[in-house]
Parts: structure tokens; sequence; C-alpha cells
């Protein structure tokens, strides 16, 4: 593995370039990162794209489908308690990585951010867990995707092998046409995620106030019987915080994949300007879709409902959603088939993105030195090519699941994983409390920067303090005695294995590196903050002024109407 070589690491404190604002070029003297165009990505992700992936890119089967065995485990107040709490947790993240991605938008995004600001031992350890998780995740949506087609076509009529290969080449495909192509497909597919979500909002609280056709008006009855929360493993208090405890996990599950935009930067155009833009949106993307969707649900559905037992049961599909058992409790019928369909895109879209997610990840990799030069390589597209066939090839092994007894198996890596969402969280927060650091020290002001996180560094804290105790305590229950228990009444060793095998792999690889590679930490005022940049300033220069030329000569520009409702969906 090669290492980041950067000569502004050995300056003197008086020698550091002079830090400038985002619309100065550096001063003689700053380095510049001399770039091959053969391993150059195309900003051509358009702000609309971006905002749309912002607001639907990350919405899966977590939410749609999750939040039925979290209310049916914990009750109606604890999942919106864990929901709301991890929302303000992402919405942390996502403010902290907008603060250091407007600063300096590099295309090997947050993982070239811990390699720069923080430790290249730290940048190894998260791009590779990073990669990892996507790796497997891929597989696991185009295996959810052949489950979902069975709703229709029987296993028995035709192999689920036939459906995840016609899924894995349709995806393999979006991606290596291009950025422009599939920042388009993800924008559609977005665009309907979202669609959903609001008509499923709507909906839910239609039946909320008595419009369905049981005319009957819930509001609150449940939370007061059977309750607003259910214990678990015990009675009281104890019972009640360890079942708000167990719903943290799914709620963390729900929300892993929100840093998406995070991963687009590098090829998102003016991402000065469109970056904040995603970030607020977040934020009322976690308000509206998660928190006011679990809100609902614990509102219409009882955590005690025979529905809702037998839906929890289900692998996926319709019949898997707390949503339809919210429409069967409120005597709808005929919608699950048609809302099977609309999973179907969900899980079609985060298997697009994840395959996208591995990509770039290990593009970023290589571009900082830490893998294979080859896999930096692209095409005249901008696509890396060989990023992409390495981890669609890796992504074959969703035909494992063609037989029955490796699903097992299979899920034992889906939790194995399900670690490194939350590592890369508390990755890029202690990265951002190192750029922070480094800003201050080096003399650069926030009216210097494009975008502050709100909250500054205690923020942050608060972030990475809540990450690390759900880290380190989400698999509790493989201590708790479980009469009947498959792998141990006393002690679930498999899933002890699977749940935290990630996190000394994890630290394995950063102090590996560190040992290997003799590398150290960067201090506040060696960290580089200015290499790249006058290169982004002047794309940021040329593609404003190119903008703004556009729009003189636009004779439609003068619209009121179109400016604000036509004219970002162009």
């Amino acid at each position: 593995m090669g290492l980041l070589q950067r000569k502004n690491a050995e300056l003197k404190v008086d020698e550091l370039p002079s830090p400038v604002s985002s619309h100065e070029r550096s001063p003689p003297g700053s380095q510049r990162a001399v770039e091959d165009p053969a391993t150059e990505l195309h900003r051509g992700l358009r702000s609309r794209q971006i905002t749309m992936i912002a607001i639907g890119g990350a919405i899966g089967t977590g939410l749609i489908i999750g939040t039925g065995s979290a209310l049916a485990k914990a009750g109606p107040l604890s999942i919106l308690i864990s929901y709301s709490i991890v929302g303000f947790i992402v919405y942390m993240v996502m403010c902290a990585l907008g603060e250091m991605a407007t600063y300096l938008p590099i295309q090997s995004g947050f993982t070239g951010y811990a390699t720069r600001f923080c430790d290249p031992a730290l940048g190894f350890s998260l791009g590779y867990t990073y990669w990892f998780k996507y790796i497997i995740v891929t597989p696991n949506q185009l295996t959810a995707a052949a489950l979902v087609i069975q709703y229709w076509v029987p296993r028995e009529q035709v192999n689920p092998g036939v459906f995840i290969a016609v899924f894995l080449v349709a995806i393999v495909l979006i991606n290596y046409l291009g950025i422009k192509f599939f920042g388009e497909i993800e924008f559609w597919l977005s665009s309907i995620k979202v669609l959903t979500i609001c008509g499923l909002l709507i909906l839910s609280l239609v039946l909320v106030l008595g419009g369905g056709p049981d005319h009957d008006r819930k509001g609150f009855r449940y939370w007061k019987n059977p309750g607003a929360m259910k214990p678990l493993y015990g009675t009281g208090d104890k019972g009640r915080f360890l079942g708000l405890w167990s719903t943290f996990v799914t709620a963390t599950f729900a929300y892993l994949g929100t840093e998406l935009v995070g991963v687009t930067v590098g090829e998102a155009q003016n991402p000065r300007r469109v970056i904040p833009r995603a970030i607020k949106l977040t934020f009322w993307r976690i308000v509206v879709f998660y928190v006011c969707s679990v809100l609902l649900i614990g509102m219409l559905v009882p955590y005690n409902s025979k529905a809702l037992s037998f839906a929890t049961k289900q692998s996926t599909g319709a019949s898997a959603s707390p949503f339809v058992v919210a429409m069967i409790e409120s005597g709808i019928s005929g919608l699950p088939g048609f809302l099977n369909a609309l999973i179907l895109i969900f899980v079609f879209s985060a298997a697009n993105s994840d395959l996208y997610i591995a990509t770039r990840t290990l593009y970023g990799l290589a571009k900082e030195g830490n893998s294979h030069p080859i896999f930096a390589r692209t095409d005249n597209r901008g696509v890396p090519i060989y990023a992409l066939g390495l981890s669609a090839t890796i992504a074959c092994i969703a035909f494992l699941n063609c037989a029955d007894d490796s699903k097992k198996v299979f899920s034992y890596f889906v939790n194995l994983v399900t670690i490194f969402g939350l590592l890369t969280w508390i990755s890029i927060l202690v990265t951002h409390v190192y750029f922070v650091k480094a800003r201050r020290a080096q003399g650069i002001e926030k009216h210097q920067l494009a975008y502050t996180a709100p909250f500054g560094l205690y923020g942050t804290y608060f972030a990475l303090v809540f990450c690390i105790v759900i880290a380190l305590f989400k698999n509790f229950d493989v201590f708790v005695h479980v009469k009947g228990r498959e792998n141990g009444a006393n002690f679930d060793y498999v899933n002890f294995i699977t749940g935290y095998l990630g996190i000394p792999l994890y630290l394995v690889m950063i102090f590996g590196y560190k040992i290997i590679s003799k590398s150290k930490g960067w201090k506040p005022l060696t960290a580089d903050l200015i290499t790249g940049k006058d290169v982004i300033d002047r794309e940021e220069e040329e593609f404003l002024a190119n903008k703004a030329a556009k729009q003189r000569g636009d004779s439609r520009n003068g619209g009121w109407f179109y400016r604000r409702f036509v004219a970002w969906l162009l």
C-alpha cells in the first residue's frame, strides 16, 4: 500500500501558505495537486439531482419495513424517541461532513478528509470498512429485490437467480454509462420514493383522523392501551429502558447511507452551493419522513397487533411493512400489491446507489495511494471502470442466496457490516474535530467557509459520544437469557461475533497501518488544508461565470414562476 505524499507536512510553521477565502486563488507557493486526466471524475451531477438524492437517496426498506419490528418490540413512544435522537445524530454528522466538503470538495470524499486532516491510518481504515459495507450490502439488496419479485412469481416457477442477474446487469449498466446518466436515474427513482412516502404519510394521517373505511378516529388510543412503551427482557422501568435501547439499532439501520451526499461531492457541479442546500434538506427529510412516519405508525398500529406480529416474521415485501398492517387494521384492501411494486423500486434504487458508493470508495482509496492505482483509472466519461468491475464482481455473491441453506450465513454478513455504518459516522465526526482545530490554528475564519456546522464542535462531540455508545451496546441482547434461542439461551455467541467483529477489524487496520507505514497523525498546524483548493476555486469561478452568461442569454429567465418551479429541473 502506498502512502499519500505531501510536502507541506514537512514545512515549518512560518512557511505554511496563508489561508484564502473560498473565492480567492491560492497564493504563489501554495501546493497544487498535479492530477492525471485518466484518473479524474467528471462534475456531472446537477443541483436538482444532488437535491433529490439528499431528500430521497437514503430512504429504503429500513424505514418502510424495518419500523414494524421495532414497534412490535418496544412500542410507539420508544421508536419515536430513538428515531428522533438518531435523526439528530445523523444531522450532526451531515453538518460536520458538509463543512469539510464545501471547503474542499475533493474526489476521494470523506476518506480523503480523514487522510489529510486527521491521520492517514484513519483514512485507510475508514475507506476499507466503508467499502466492505457496500460490497456486502449491494448483493443483499439484489437478493431482497428477488424476494420481492416472488410476490408475483413464486420461487418454484422461476429461480431467484434470474432476477438477481437482471437487476445486477441493470445497475452495472447505469453506473457504467456515466455520472450524468446515473444522476438522472437516481433523480427519478428518488422522486418516486419521496412521492411514495408522502402518499403514505397523507394516507396515515387520514386514517388517524378517522377517514378510513372503518371511520375509527384512533388518535393516541393505542398509547394508552396497550401502552406507549413495551417492556423487553424484564418489567417496570428496566424493561421499558431495554425496549427503548433495542430500537436504537433499528433506527440506526434506517438512517444508514445518509452520507451518500458526501460521496457525490467530487462529481457535483458547484458543490459549495449545492451541498449546504442538501444538508438543510436532510434535516427536513429526517423530521418529515422519518419522525412523522414512526409517529403515525405508532398511532395506527398497537404493538400487540396480531397482524403486526405476522408482518415482522416476513422477510421482505409489502406483507412485512407496518404501513400495510395499518391499512389492514383500518379495513383497506387492494393496496399491498401496489405498495409491493413501489418497494421493488426502493430496493432497486438502494442497490444502484450502493454499487455507486462501493465503486467511488474504492476509487478514493486508490487516489489516496491505499489501493492499487488501477482502481483510480477512469474512462472518457469519468467512470472508474476497474473499481466498478471489481465491486460488481463481488456483488455476484448474491447468487449464493439462490440456495436456502446459505441465507442464514449471509444474514450474519449483514449483521457484521452494519457496525461499519456507525464506524463511518464516528470517523467523520473525529475528522471534523481535527479539521476545526486545524482551521483555527491556521487562521481560517468561519466567514471564509461556504458552510459551517450550526452547532459547531458541541454538536459534533454530542453525536460522537452517542455513536460510540450505540456501537458498544447495540448487541446487548446477546448477553440476555432467552429460553429456546438457537445459538444459546444464555449467550448468543454467533450474533456477538458478527455484531462486534467490525470494531476490532477497524482498529486492527488503523494500528496495523501505523505500524507498517510508521505514519503519524497530523497536528493542527501541519494538516493539509491547501492542496487542490486553488483548482476548486477556479472551477467554481468558471462554473458561476458560465451560469451567469447562460442566464443572461436565456429569455425565459425573467419569469418568477420559471425560476422558482421549473429552472431547477433542467
